[in-house]
């Protein structure tokens, strides 16, 4: 991108930071529950409210707009995530910056500790790299009227970018360290006939990658080969101890 068009991405970028007012209930998870629940590799997805929330939440049209990895704690600093900001580029925040948003917890399954290491370090790697700017002027376009957008063409839009590897949206990031360590997203199901003689009219599946860049926020909440972690479950929840309240609010 030339310097005229980085000076209005960042601008843009700016502008679509902005964080929106919504008339939303407060979030009934408590962020010590969040915290206790998290395991270095978990994908944080949260519920954003940005202008370019929007836009994700519209070409998506899902809940989740914003996706974060959890790596644990890193020195004196506890519950750290890696994510790709829209104007800081790949950063590690603290929990609090999630604080007041509705967030789910996708936890990757049968990944030893050597492969967690693995795929950490892969994030941590990428601290410094910028967001794809060609990206936030393509989705801003998607908070302008405009005719609906036919579902089958609104996951291509978010692949509008320029493909430099330097820079990256937040699913993009987390897609591409799932792939360092070969654990699958939602990868192409391709099926053959199975050749072996002992397994007549039997059918294989081939899995293939499926490109980072075409990878949403919501797909880790769809993905089968993730596990959705409640915090409110984890410890043990009884109904019956429920305190409730006979006023209405």
């Amino acid at each position: 991108m030339g310097p005229l068009s980085t000076w209005i991405g960042t601008r843009l970028g700016r502008w679509l930071s902005h964080e929106r007012h919504q008339h939303e209930a407060t979030p009934v998870v408590s962020r010590a529950a969040l915290a206790d629940a998290l395991s270095p590799g978990d994908v944080l997805l949260v519920d954003g409210s940005t202008r370019i929330s929007t836009a994700i939440k519209y070409l998506t049209q899902s809940t989740w707009s914003h996706a974060a990895l959890y790596i644990g704690d890193d020195g004196a600093q506890a519950h750290q995530f890696i994510e790709a900001d829209l104007v800081e580029g790949v950063r590690q925040v603290g929990l609090d910056t999630f604080a007041g948003r509705h967030c789910r917890i996708c936890r990757p399954v049968g990944l030893s500790p050597e492969e967690i290491d693995a795929l950490v370090a892969f994030a941590r790697r990428r601290l410094g790299n910028r967001y794809d700017l060609r990206n936030v002027i393509d989705l801003a376009r998607y908070l302008l009227p405009m005719p609906p957008l036919p579902v089958r063409w609104r996951r291509r839009m978010i692949a509008l970018g320029s493909g430099d590897p330097t820079r990256a949206i937040c699913s993009t990031l987390i897609a591409e360290c799932f792939h360092s360590v070969r654990y699958p997203i939602l990868p192409m199901v391709e099926q053959r006939d199975d050749t072996r003689p002992d397994c007549p009219g039997c059918v294989a599946e081939i899995l293939h990658i499926r490109h980072h860049s075409l990878f949403a926020p919501r797909d880790f909440d769809v993905s089968p080969y993730f596990r959705i972690v409640k915090p409110a479950l984890a410890p043990g929840f009884d109904p019956h101890a429920v305190v409730w309240s006979d006023e209405r609010p």
